[in-house]
């Protein structure tokens, strides 16, 4: 995606993507960048810990922070979650806040409003109304007319993430914000994850695209092994981590059926991501409690 600014004015800076879960955030990420970096799925709470997401442009550099939906935490998980999407707000230049267009403000928009009001006061803010293209344009007026109160006197822009509306309106929007500068990162980085934990996350997005409502959040995913094998490709081993001794069978799934539908999807995202043959193995494995236990959080990447 491009965007003109003039060529005496480099401009570059950090945008930190924010919103309750399951507005699209992550889906707007990779349509910025036009590429997916960002796991994406139906489901709430995808992201878990923040992505950077780098678009250089001839004349601007913006750095996208991707970072899990502030949300009413009900675990410690949840609890580092929303730690760490309000330290995403630290180093930006600018918080994109990101809400759905097809529904009136929910109870973690709210929630949202007042961290930012607490945490980042003075922070540059615009609000990207996603989801246009769900909802007749009555309801839009009204719900925009909402979200215009939890954010008072924060412009507001239109957008469909999924089908690229008031996306180009939306990147000169942003670079107009940044300061004036010279690029952060080389021109062809994309993103600060190595392959390897973007495809623990892309396991993990197969398994919430493929489990039952019960499952899925109660998953964490760790690389074992990655290996290059020359023109064969890449070899993989992943684990997956349950919190209930019932909820083993149902990730294998009847004969390993389930397990085998996770695996081929994922092995099919990482094969785009990265061009080149992947042989995906996965295996499941119990940690009790994994999303109350400190120390798993520690091993599993979440900081204190």
């Amino acid at each position: 995606m491009q965007a003109n600014t003039p060529e005496s004015e480099h401009r570059a800076g950090y945008v930190s993507i924010a919103g309750r879960p399951n507005v699209g955030k992550s889906t707007l990420l990779n349509a910025l960048l036009g590429q997916k970096v960002a796991a994406v799925t139906y489901r709430p709470q995808t992201t878990r810990k923040q992505q950077l997401g780098i678009l250089s442009l001839d004349h601007a550099q913006l750095i996208f922070i991707d970072t899990p939906g502030i949300h009413l935490s009900r675990h410690k998980l949840g609890e580092k979650m929303n730690v760490e999407a309000e330290r995403a707000f630290e180093d930006a230049n600018l918080v994109l806040i990101v809400v759905d267009a097809s529904l009136p403000p929910q109870e973690e928009d709210v929630l949202l409003a007042e961290t930012l009001a607490r945490v980042a006061p003075g922070l540059q803010k615009l609000v990207a109304l996603n989801k246009i293209d769900r909802v007749e344009e009555e309801t839009l007026a009204e719900n925009r007319a909402a979200y215009q109160e939890i954010f008072p006197g924060i412009d507001i822009c239109d957008l469909s993430a999924r089908t690229g509306q008031g996306l180009p309106q939306l990147l000169l929007r942003l670079i107009e914000a940044l300061p004036v500068g010279p690029p952060y990162f080389p021109p062809d980085q994309l993103t600060d994850l190595y392959e390897r934990e973007i495809t623990a996350d892309l396991i993990r997005e197969a398994a919430l695209l493929h489990l039952r409502d019960e499952i899925p959040h109660s998953i964490a995913v760790r690389i074992d092994e990655f290996k290059e094998r020359g023109d064969s490709g890449a070899f993989i081993a992943a684990t997956l981590f349950v919190e209930r001794e019932s909820q083993i069978g149902i990730v294998v799934g009847s004969k390993g059926r389930m397990l085998k539908r996770i695996g081929t999807h994922a092995r099919r995202e990482v094969e785009a991501m990265s061009g080149r043959k992947v042989h995906l193995e996965l295996r499941v494995k119990l940690r009790k409690n994994w999303r109350n236990d400190e120390g798993v959080l520690q091993q599993f990447g979440f900081r204190r």
